[in-house]
């Protein structure tokens, strides 16, 4: 008597879920949350809807992995600035970093962490509040590295690290904001120097 074979369990998934990811990524960068629709998503990461619940959860919980995913690629730049050994290579860092990521030609223009959810109606509250606290940790990140600088005497002692926190990510964002309407990178990079030129004196 013959037995029939079962499928095996826990068999791997049919795709490569970071080229999956990846290309979720690069959709709602370009169309932001509520742009993008689940067969948008669907099929540039070519699985059908079945297994992107089963894989990545819900459309929130994709854009989130999304998120993830932006922050330790595109966006690591923000990291590697906070290395650097001065204040003012840090700000320069930052901002050189953000003119090149949302002005890449291989890529969608501006900064998902910037445009992906502005605006988002009542099923795009849990995007919009994700990237708030995106941009705000980003924010915290820059103020903590310039209150070590002024620690350190690489910034003048009356310094407000909180402020000019604040203010480099609003430069940064601006800059997001003009990649999107088509600004070109040299015109942007002029903006950063612009903004470097008030940096405070050591």
């Amino acid at each position: 008597m013959g037995t029939q074979r079962k499928a095996p369990i826990g068999r791997p998934r049919g795709f490569d879920a970071e080229e999956a990811l990846e290309r979720a990524m690069r959709v709602f960068w370009e169309r932001g949350y509520e742009g993008a629709g689940l067969t948008d998503l669907t099929q540039a990461m070519g699985i059908t809807r079945t297994s992107m619940y089963a894989a990545f959860g819900n459309k929130e919980a994709l854009f989130r992995k999304a998120l993830e995913r932006y922050t330790e690629g595109p966006a690591s730049y923000v990291a590697r600035a906070l290395r650097e050994p001065t204040a003012r290579q840090v700000a320069a860092a930052f901002l050189d970093g953000c003119v090149r990521v949302t002005t890449r030609p291989d890529c969608p223009s501006g900064c998902l962490g910037v445009q992906g959810s502005l605006a988002a109606g009542e099923t795009g509250r849990g995007a919009r509040d994700a990237l708030i606290a995106w941009r705000n940790e980003g924010v915290d990140h820059l103020r903590d590295r310039f209150g070590r600088a002024v620690d350190e005497g690489d910034l003048p002692p009356d310094t407000d690290p909180g402020l000019l926190a604040r203010y480099l990510m609003t430069v940064a964002n601006g800059i997001a904001v003009q990649a999107t309407s088509g600004a070109p990178r040299d015109a942007l990079r002029q903006v950063a120097d612009m903004a470097l030129r008030s940096w405070p004196p050591a």
